[in-house]
C-alpha cells in the first residue's frame, strides 16, 4: 500500500512539475511575442509620428497635389480609430487584420506622395524633404524587419503550446494561439498616380 502510494505521488509530482515547466516556459514565450509586438508598434509610431511634418513640407510645394496630402492625413487618422491594445499582442485574428490593413492603407497614401514627390524637382532639392524621405525609408525598412521578428517570436509560441507536454497543460492554462502578420493584398503593385491639383480623392474600391 506504501509502495502503491509513493507511485502516486511521484507521479503527481512529475505531473506538477511538467505543469509548473510548461507554464513558466509559456510565460516566456509569451512575453517575448508582447515584447516584439511592442517593437512592431515602435515603428509605426516613428512613420506616424513624422507624417504631420512631411505633410507641412509638401504642402509648401507650390501647387503640389491637393487629394494626395488628404489621403495620407486620412489614412492616418484611420489607423488611430483601430481599437487595439498597445502593449498586449493581439489575439484576435479579424481585430490584427483590421489593424494591418489599415497600416496598409496608409503605407500605400504614403508611397503615392513620394512617388507624386518625384514630379517637383523644388520639393526634392529642400533638405527637409530629403532627411524626411530617407528618415520615412528607413523606418519602413524597420517595420518589415519588426514584423517579420514578431511573425518569427509568434511561430516559437505557437509551436510550444503544440508540442509535449506543454500541449496538455496550454489550453487548460488559458494559452491560446495567436495570430500572425499576412502579406498585405497588392503590396507588390506600384501605387498609381493621377495627377489632381485640388480635387476631392477618389474613394479607394
Amino acid at each position: 500500500m506504501n509502495k502503491t502510494l509513493l507511485i502516486i505521488l511521484g507521479i503527481l509530482v512529475l505531473i506538477i512539475l511538467a505543469a509548473v515547466g510548461s507554464y513558466n516556459g509559456l510565460i516566456g514565450s509569451s512575453q517575448a511575442v508582447d515584447a516584439s509586438w511592442a517593437q512592431v508598434q515602435n515603428v509605426y509610431q516613428r512613420r506616424a509620428d513624422l507624417i504631420p511634418n512631411l505633410v507641412q513640407t509638401v504642402q509648401g510645394a507650390a501647387n503640389f497635389e491637393k487629394s494626395t496630402i488628404v489621403q495620407v492625413t486620412e489614412a492616418r487618422a484611420s489607423v488611430g480609430k483601430v481599437n487595439i491594445n498597445q502593449n498586449q499582442a493581439p489575439t484576435d485574428a479579424a481585430q490584427l487584420a483590421q489593424y494591418q490593413q489599415a497600416q496598409g492603407q496608409l503605407g500605400t497614401a504614403l508611397s503615392r506622395l513620394l512617388v507624386v514627390a518625384e514630379n517637383y524637382p523644388d520639393l526634392k532639392a529642400t533638405a527637409n524633404f530629403r532627411d524626411l524621405q530617407a528618415q520615412l525609408e528607413g523606418t519602413e525598412n524597420r517595420i518589415t524587419v519588426e514584423r517579420s521578428r514578431f511573425n518569427a517570436t509568434v511561430q516559437a509560441y505557437n509551436t510550444k503550446i503544440k508540442t509535449l507536454p506543454t500541449v496538455f497543460f496550454a489550453g487548460f492554462l488559458g494559452f491560446q494561439p495567436k495570430p500572425y502578420f499576412q502579406a498585405t493584398a497588392g503590396a507588390e503593385t506600384a501605387p498609381a498616380v493621377k495627377f489632381d491639383f485640388g480635387a476631392a480623392p477618389t474613394p479607394a474600391k
